[in-house]
């Protein structure tokens, strides 16, 4: 990031009924999506991993954090520098992890769901490297001052990799409880598939809420470096409503739920209506996030200042949709603009928020109340859609800004490592000023594509210069990309059935469950065992939730599982779709002699008929 920030806007949560694999007319969304994760692998700090698909990166940052005594490496480089900026990283996370859990089910359904996964953890895994103690938290590595003079790829950066960090005597509660509600939120996604992982994010969410709840103050008072490029204009006061709501989303602990019912006035959830939402301001991701706790019937005794939230997050929607009576400014073109830096930021997240609570206002049969009148779910997210749209090219330009789509984008990013000719090409080294004077300079595209990088976008004419120097409109950014995985996941998915107010995040297991064996001879090695978890009623319909048991009762291991699934009507988690049939998640390829797979699925009727189809032994 090349200059000082201002604030931004954000988004929401969780579950859908029936997946219909009808894309919305116009774009490919599935590309779009595949390709705007693939981005986070080029913005990878440390050691990269064997699966690396972004081949023009090499390993950097390796030292980070040894003149501390700590292990820095690895996370994300957070724009076209080569600096780990905390703030920015965690909220990176935190909005992944609310795209999976609000569309985890469709995006497996595009087959990205692992990548998005791998996202996640790549940044998560960071973030507990820099908790290495209860009330130490490290928030920046590298300096942006000496970072910002030189123009180097991350493999030959020779800028200062110096550390900072907050603790009791240097606070930053919006840095701790930011990267709180990472973990938190992270826990969520990991939950079905790693629990003591899972477990992990959360011991580190409990402390790092802790930490900023108790020693108050912000965070760049105590990190002077990043004031000029992550300064918290909005404080702290929102970070802490925002991770006690995703502390109370993970666990369903009541202490949470209290700290949102009695802090609302006095931190500002009940009172502050916002245009924007993103790394600075969480209010609207708040408000939105306990509206929806509200419409789960989850207000109790807090129901009237949760109301007070709802009419807050509405407020946010409604000035969005230019029907509100303090209404975001848009250009000619149609596009949300707040600010000639990195305007995009803004687009993707108010995108988000629009999707996912026109998902919640869908589920719960009602519609939002503006100063103009009513407005439908439905065109709540048409208007979503025409965000998502313009930034794919449907725009006066007829300019792709997503790096990599289509066939008229930008080919001078902003970006050190896509402007310097790969170090696997080349690997003469490339010198602080000298990458200034011969890359930045140069007038030709970038040697590397930088693919599926949302850029900073147009001015508020809908004009754009695609110009290296021009980093208020060429420069990408993580937080760019986060909110826009659900959103592009949920338009893929077409026009299906949703309920995003069902607890499926953490379902109460049925006291006597219902067990249906798999019809197999005795003999089978493979057993297959189902049972009903849950049960809710929704319009009228009852929802089951099913927990399947694929079990290996072999001296053998098992390879190239296919297992087929006939009479299902709903989304199915944890197996990899294969043609016709099922195989292994994408997190394991095997199934070890005596070991076990787990998938769940959702729908209305009775379970569906699983069956091992084939299968060879190792």
């Amino acid at each position: 990031m090349e200059n000082t920030v201002k604030l931004c806007f954000i988004a929401p949560l969780f579950l859908l009924l029936g997946i219909l694999p009808l894309a919305f007319a116009g774009h490919d969304y599935s590309e779009a999506l595949s390709k705007s994760i693939l981005f986070f692998e080029a913005q990878r700090s440390g050691y990269l991993p064997r699966n690396q698909r972004v081949q023009w990166r090499g390993n950097s940052g390796l030292n980070d954090g040894k003149p501390s005594g700590v292990d820095l490496t690895g996370g994300y480089y957070d724009a076209g520098d080569n600096v780990k900026f905390g703030l920015p990283m965690a909220f990176t996370v935190t909005m992944m992890s609310w795209s999976i859990i609000e569309y985890g089910g469709q995006m497996a359904a595009s087959g990205e769901l692992s990548h998005a996964m791998d996202a996640i953890k790549w940044g998560t895994d960071y973030l507990i490297k820099a908790h290495p103690q209860p009330n130490v938290l490290y928030g920046e590595v590298g300096d942006g001052n000496t970072d910002h003079y030189c123009w180097q790829r991350p493999e030959d950066m020779t800028t200062s990799r110096a550390a900072y960090r907050i603790d009791p005597s240097n606070p930053g509660s919006d840095l701790a409880a930011e990267t709180a509600a990472a973990m938190a939120a992270a826990s969520i996604v990991f939950r079905r598939y790693d629990s003591a992982y899972s477990n992990e994010l959360l011991d580190h969410a409990y402390q790092l809420f802790e930490f900023a709840d108790k020693y108050r103050g912000k965070y760049d008072s105590s990190i002077t470096v990043a004031q000029k490029y992550y300064r918290s204009v909005s404080g702290y006061a929102d970070e802490l409503l925002w991770a006690a709501a995703w502390l109370y989303k993970a666990t369903n602990n009541q202490f949470y739920l209290n700290y949102l019912g009695n802090n609302g006035d006095a931190l500002g959830g009940t009172g502050w209506a916002m245009t924007e939402f993103g790394w600075d301001v969480k209010y609207a991701g708040v408000q939105t996030l306990v509206a929806k706790f509200l419409m789960q019937g989850k207000g109790g005794r807090y129901t009237g200042e949760f109301q007070q939230y709802q009419q807050k997050a509405e407020a946010f929607m409604c000035s969005c949709m230019g029907k509100g009576n303090q209404n975001v400014q848009r250009t000619p073109g149609g596009l949300i603009f707040r600010q000639r830096w990195n305007n995009m930021q803004f687009v993707t997240s108010a995108s988000f928020l629009l999707t996912v609570y026109s998902d919640y206002l869908a589920s719960a049969g009602k519609s939002l109340k503006c100063a103009s009148g009513y407005v439908s779910p439905s065109e709540m997210l048409s208007f979503a859609k025409s965000q998502v749209d313009y930034i794919l090219g449907d725009n006066p330009r007829a300019t792709s800004y997503m790096v990599g789509y289509g066939n008229n984008y930008p080919r001078q990013v902003h970006h050190r490592g896509s402007s310097i000719v790969s170090i696997k090409v080349d690997p003469s080294f490339v010198s602080c000023r000298g990458g200034y004077a011969t890359w930045f300079s140069r007038k030709a595209s970038d040697p590397n594509v930088l693919t599926g990088a949302i850029v900073g976008g147009p001015d508020a004419y809908d004009n754009f210069a695609d110009q290296r120097d021009n980093y208020e409109q060429t420069e990408p950014a993580t937080y760019n990309n986060a909110p826009i995985l659900g959103v592009l996941a949920r338009l893929h998915g077409g026009q299906g059935v949703y309920n995003q107010l069902l607890p499926v995040a953490q379902p109460k297991p049925v006291p006597h469950p219902k067990l249906t064996p798999t019809p197999a001879s005795s003999s089978n090695p493979i057993t297959v065992e189902q049972r009903m978890t849950d049960s809710w009623l929704n319009h009228g319909r009852t929802y089951h939730r099913y927990s399947t048991i694929v079990t290996n009762k072999s001296d053998k291991t098992v390879k190239n599982l296919k297992i087929s699934i006939s009479k299902l009507y709903g989304p199915l988690w944890g197996l990899t779709k294969f043609g016709d049939s099922y195989t292994f998640p994408a997190w394991t390829n095997s199934l070890p002699a005596g070991k076990s797979i787990e998938f769940v699925y959702i729908h209305s009727a009775s379970p569906a008929n699983v069956l091992v189809s084939s299968y060879t032994f190792a």
